[in-house]
């Protein structure tokens, strides 16, 4: 026994995962194991009581008793995780081992006794097809599979030496080319196995890290705003099950002070200090991330809201705590806003909106406390003011930050867009959302400075993309009316250095509620340069046919409102057939908008749509990450490709 371990053992210096992986294989199909040992065990059944002879009845009950053990072992225990890898292989492989030297035996046997040809056709068909079988369903394990072969093979060869006749003879010369061609399929099928499985592991645990990397902040170790999107997603399904779901956000309030007076690496340890607090404080199961430079959120579970109070306070009076660093005792003031969901939200988007406002005003009240979410607050006023005189100068402190969401082509799976999205980061209230600043931009005129902006950072991120991977800027009416407005993004576009067939331009309908002069010789001017332009929001406003047979556009966008929204229907997916079929008529691509289910991907594949883009796919991310993304996609292509 100490050899045959030995002999399994030995080596093929594969990697643990994959040859646990390999080994799981063995114990795969057992109903076809279990179909394959029922015919060996009939065949020597028969062939004993045909033949009549003693040796061939005690070889055929040794046999059935293996043959049962075996797949009662395969049956009542099946591969278990706690079971070590050499365990598993070495428990298959003595069973294996066994069956193989007394079905050889029974055959060899057979013919060295002289039974009648049936019964030697009966076993050589049995061994042979075993042999053969067991190369190929184990060649994950070459010496479990060859082993098998030899020993069912080798009784065959000595009994065929042993009868002597001519035709005997030529059949162990057979015999023995086969065993030898075997054993070189045997080698070539578990090298083709461990490399594919080999690169499947490695390409896994790629993607796996690289998720974790870019879900995690790397300056405290907590969740990042992608890693919360995502531990808000996974919470989604659960609500229902949660009596009361709170969220806290916190903002510290004089970090800037903090940074500007000690410098960043101080700031740093003061945000890991921070973090580690907010893991000291939180209770189990609760989702921490840094939510922006120096604000945290955490969100979990409550009993009610007198429990939230108390956690509350707990936490501000935690963080708020004086640290010593670097031999330097700080005081970091923090303002908290606290929202409870069902009470205060219906969802997470405006949990986090309601926490968000609560914050403004634990901030406006005089910092270093904490409010709850009330009804009454309301700041929309306030804040359009706001974002009206710091909108321009958000620009020039780079508080606007550009994120990009892919649109995949739906045949191949690859991105071929990335839109731009602008979000701006203000250093006192957090996130602001486009819908908040954008339309005061375009009440104001600051649309054209910004919308120049959005371009011109679009285009510096797309340059280091794949040639063949473009990006599309949303415009505002209002922009491309201004003067020297397509002479402003053409500059962007050479300061860039980015091919103007790689920018895509996207307007709404309502651009062409005015049969404007300077609109059309703004279209006419891009298009001649190579830009190309899309019909964004179709369906929704005023739907124009005469506008898509008059301007060069070369993709249109399906509204998510008949991909995603509350009246999708039979309606809704005769629309999309119908302006798909307009679009493969004139060489348009069309992309549904608001995918958000593998559902959702099938209906709008099937109505005719080339292009998806909404939450399935991916929410807007940062350049970086956008980058990340080609990245491994390119990689995932290639080890396909070289696979």
């Amino acid at each position: 026994m100490r050899f045959i371990a030995q002999w399994f053992d030995r080596g093929d210096a594969l990697d643990d995962q994959v040859r646990r992986t390999l080994v799981r294989k063995l114990y795969a199909q057992p109903i076809t194991a279990a179909v394959g040992t029922l015919i060996a065990v009939i065949s020597t059944c028969v062939a004993a009581s045909v033949s009549q002879e003693a040796w061939l009845y005690i070889s055929c009950m040794v046999l059935s008793f293996i043959a049962m053990s075996r797949v009662w072992l395969v049956f009542r225990l099946p591969p278990d995780d706690r079971v070590s890898t050499s365990k598993l292989e070495h428990r298959y492989a003595i069973g294996a081992v066994a069956y193989a030297t007394v079905l050889g035996s029974f055959t060899g046997l057979a013919i060295v006794l002289g039974t009648e040809p049936g019964v030697q056709a009966l076993m050589l068909v049995n061994a042979i097809g075993y042999s053969v079988g067991v190369c190929a369903r184990n060649a994950g394990r070459p010496a479990i599979a060859l082993s098998q072969l030899s020993l069912t093979a080798l009784p065959l060869v000595l009994a065929a030496l042993w009868v002597g006749t001519l035709a005997y003879l030529a059949m162990a010369i057979i015999v023995l080319l086969l065993v030898g061609t075997m054993w070189s399929i045997v080698h070539n099928l578990f090298q083709t196995l461990r490399s594919a499985i080999g690169a499947a592991e490695t390409s896994a645990h790629l993607a796996e890290r690289m998720q974790v990397l870019a879900r995690t902040d790397v300056v405290t170790g907590l969740a990042n705003r992608a890693g919360l999107n995502h531990a808000m997603a996974e919470r989604m399904p659960t609500l229902s099950d949660v009596g009361a779901l709170a969220l806290f956000w916190l903002d510290l309030d004089r970090f800037k002070e903090v940074n500007d007076l000690l410098g960043h690496p101080v700031g740093d340890q003061v945000l890991s200090e921070v973090a580690k607090r907010l893991r000291e404080s939180a209770p189990a199961g609760a989702t921490i991330a840094r939510f922006g430079g120096d604000e945290f959120i955490v969100m979990c579970p409550v009993d009610d809201r007198h429990a939230c109070e108390r956690l509350a306070s707990q936490v501000l009076d935690n963080v708020t705590r004086p640290m010593r660093i670097d031999d330097e005792r700080l005081e970091v003031p923090c303002s908290m806003g606290i929202a409870i969901l069902p009470e205060d939200a219906v969802d997470l988007d405006s949990l986090m909106q309601a926490a968000d406002l609560a914050l403004y005003h634990a901030k406006v009240g005089g910092k270093n406390h904490s409010r709850f979410f009330e009804k009454s607050m309301s700041r929309n006023l306030v804040r359009r003011r706001e974002i009206e005189a710091e909108l321009r100068a958000a620009i020039q402190r780079d508080e606007l930050s550009i994120f990009f969401q892919p649109i995949i082509d739906l045949e191949s799976g690859r991105i071929r867009t990335f839109e731009a999205l602008v979000r701006w980061f203000h250093p006192v209230k957090g996130e602001l959302k486009p819908d908040e600043f954008i339309p005061v931009a375009e009440e104001t005129g600051v649309i054209v400075t910004l919308g120049n902006w959005i371009t011109a950072q679009a285009a510096r991120a797309a340059v280091h993309w794949p040639e063949d991977v473009t990006v599309a800027v949303n415009l505002s009416p209002l922009q491309i009316k201004a003067p020297g407005a397509a002479l402003g993004i053409l500059s962007a576009l050479r300061e860039a250095g980015l091919d103007p067939s790689r920018l895509e331009l996207e307007v709404t309908e309502r651009l062409f509620l005015d049969d404007d002069f300077a609109t059309a010789n703004f279209i006419n001017d891009l298009s001649a340069a190579g830009v190309q332009f899309a019909l964004d929001d179709f369906g929704t406003g005023y739907s124009s046919l005469g506008s898509i047979n008059k301007f060069p556009f070369s993709k249109i966008k399906i509204d998510r409102s008949f991909v995603s929204g509350p009246n999708v229907g039979r309606k809704s997916q005769a629309i999309i057939r119908a302006v798909a079929e307009m679009g493969t008529q004139l060489g348009m691509e069309i992309v549904a908008e608001g995918i958000e289910t593998v559902d959702q991907v099938g209906t709008v594949k099937a109505s005719g749509c080339t292009l998806g883009q909404g939450y399935y796919f991916s929410r807007a991310v940062p350049d970086y990450l956008a980058a990340m993304l080609l990245a491994q996609e390119r990689e995932t292509a290639g080890l396909r490709a070289t696979g």
